[in-house]
């Protein structure tokens, strides 16, 4: 039987033969055009193409063939990419299933035009006993560090996706910002469209057009320092692209160091860096092997020397986002 997957805010705007090899990586080309020729793979009940790009939200019929084809996964060479970073440094947990890194600032999740280093083009550094390649579950910003997750097995990116998509998965970001949100904790709820080209100069907009994306984010105020700087956490429900960064410049409160959505009110102060200060803190998702993982990763230097001078701790364990108590 045909088996209906929802496309999720991670893949937001990507084609689908990117899909499929995000997701059924043992699946090859060629085979995929086939069951796409044959008009076996629907997106919202119309034939798709190989081109053509998905929006979360829709919904992609999969055929039994993909479902239940026990291809044998294949080494694939790694993209050659000269690099002086080991990748190996940046690990924070790892099993057989998968990878936790902790990436570090201005290095790019994938390639680009103009990159000479990335997070995919490198993963060929962490295959170490196994005989295939790590794979991406989820993106971060080039400037965004923290908390990313790297599949180990195709079963393992599949699991991984599949929570990250039905947002069984809790990831929490670490921001520093310029002035304070008038409310300590509240939830940011603004539909996002794009403005301008894909690409470098993408960018994100709130509107209430009738192809914006819903979107929202829950945030608290840890910590502030007078009414210049607030150190906040935020948590995506939704996963848009720049969210978090496009909902605290909404509140008046842009991100130290991010110019694309705060301009000049984005610039840091004295020794404050002026990079953007978003780190992707932790994340809680379940294991693939049942249970559920939870891995916190430390601020980058540069927001570390920031929490410093700003007397904000950067090993608080606090959850900034407890579960309520139902009412009896």
């Amino acid at each position: 039987m045909p088996e209906q997957r929802i496309i999720a805010d991670e893949d937001d705007g990507i084609r689908v033969d990117r899909w499929f090899s995000r997701h059924f990586p043992a699946l090859t080309h060629g085979r995929l055009e086939k069951l796409l020729r044959k008009g076996e793979v629907r997106v919202d009940g119309k034939r798709a193409r190989s081109a053509d790009r998905v929006a979360a939200g829709q919904v992609m019929r999969l055929p039994p063939q993909v479902i239940h084809d026990k291809v044998e996964e294949r080494v694939k060479p790694a993209p050659v990419v000269k690099t002086s970073r080991r990748l190996e440094d940046a690990i924070l947990y790892m099993d057989k299933h998968l990878i936790v890194l902790n990436k570090p600032s201005g290095l790019a999740t994938q390639g680009g035009s103009g990159l000479k280093e990335h997070v995919d083009g490198m993963l060929d550094q962490l295959s170490f006993e196994k005989n295939t390649r790590p794979k991406l579950v989820h993106r971060l910003d080039r400037d965004t560090s923290g908390v990313l997750l790297v599949a180990r097995t195709s079963q393992a990116a599949a699991g991984l996706s599949r929570a990250l998509a039905g947002r069984d998965a809790s990831k929490v970001y670490w921001a520093l910002v310029k002035g304070v949100p008038k409310q300590k904790h509240g939830i940011v709820k603004a539909a996002l469209a794009k403005e301008g080209i894909r690409g470098k100069g993408e960018r994100m907009t709130v509107s209430e057009d009738d192809d914006a994306k819903f979107a929202l984010t829950e945030y608290t105020v840890m910590g502030q320092a007078g009414q210049e700087f607030a150190w906040v956490a935020a948590r995506p429900v939704t996963g848009r692209t720049h969210q978090i960064r496009v909902h605290l410049a909404s509140l008046g409160t842009p991100i130290v160091g991010d110019f694309k959505y705060g301009g000049a009110d984005a610039k840091g102060k004295g020794a404050i860096a002026d990079k953007l200060h978003l780190h992707a803190r932790s994340i809680d998702i379940p294991r693939p092997d049942g249970g559920r993982l939870q891995v916190t990763a430390p601020l980058s230097p540069h927001m570390a020397k920031s929490w410093e001078l700003l007397g904000f701790d950067a090993n608080d364990r606090r959850d900034p986002f407890p579960a309520r108590k139902k009412k009896p």
